[in-house]
């Protein structure tokens, strides 16, 4: 008879570096099951990924034991490190912050298809140039007219700001030149005074 699993933890480990202290003991302490025999398994079935992040969906039974299964590495992550950046676009799509091959984009579609909803490696190519997109990677051959066209619109984007720049020392240089104006304040009080003087 099989086991009932009674709980399933999904967490994200850098491959080989699982270790009983947090966060993978925070997470799995509480679920009552043997750390140490987690982290020497979970080492052991990643050592050849060394350096991804690898998402792992750890089944836990009524007994405290537990299985685990390992996904591919996130899809962002993969980009990142094809196109060797630390983090992707803050603007999105708006800001192209690097560039990856057609090969790359391959290469990750083939690598995360098991994990995506993709029959084939085109539909992959396409969801993980989707996300490339999102992060401001561009994919080199697949859209070099959007790069064009992207280039073309933040050199007209810092056009449009040197000019509003421009108008706004304008505007302050005339301010500056208007204020040797004198400007004579009055005050409730100093009309009383004046009211008083008059009556006098």
């Amino acid at each position: 008879m099989a086991k009932e699993v009674v709980k399933k933890i999904k967490l994200q480990i850098e491959a080989g570096k699982a270790t009983p202290a947090p966060p993978v003991g925070t997470v799995l302490g509480p679920a009552g099951i043997n750390l140490q025999e987690f982290c020497t398994k979970f080492n052991e079935a990643s050592r050849d990924k060394m350096g991804d992040i690898i998402p792992v969906e750890i089944s836990i039974y009524e007994d405290r034991t537990f299985d685990f299964v390992l996904k591919t590495a996130p899809a962002a992550f993969m980009i990142k490190k094809a196109a060797k950046i630390k983090s992707g676009s803050k603007k999105g799509a708006n800001e192209v912050v690097a560039t990856i091959t057609k090969d790359d984009l391959k290469n990750i579609a083939e690598a995360k298809l098991p994990d995506l909803n993709a029959y084939d490696v085109d539909a992959a190519m396409k969801i993980i140039e989707g996300t490339a997109r999102n992060m401001g990677v561009a994919v080199k051959g697949v859209n070099d007219v959007e790069l064009a066209h992207q280039a073309e619109e933040a050199h007209q984007a810092e056009i449009e700001e040197a000019k509003r720049e421009a108008k706004l020392e304008a505007l302050e240089e005339e301010m500056k030149s208007n204020s040797n104006v004198e400007v004579e304040v009055i005050t409730e009080k100093d009309n009383e005074e004046n009211e008083n003087k008059e009556e006098n």
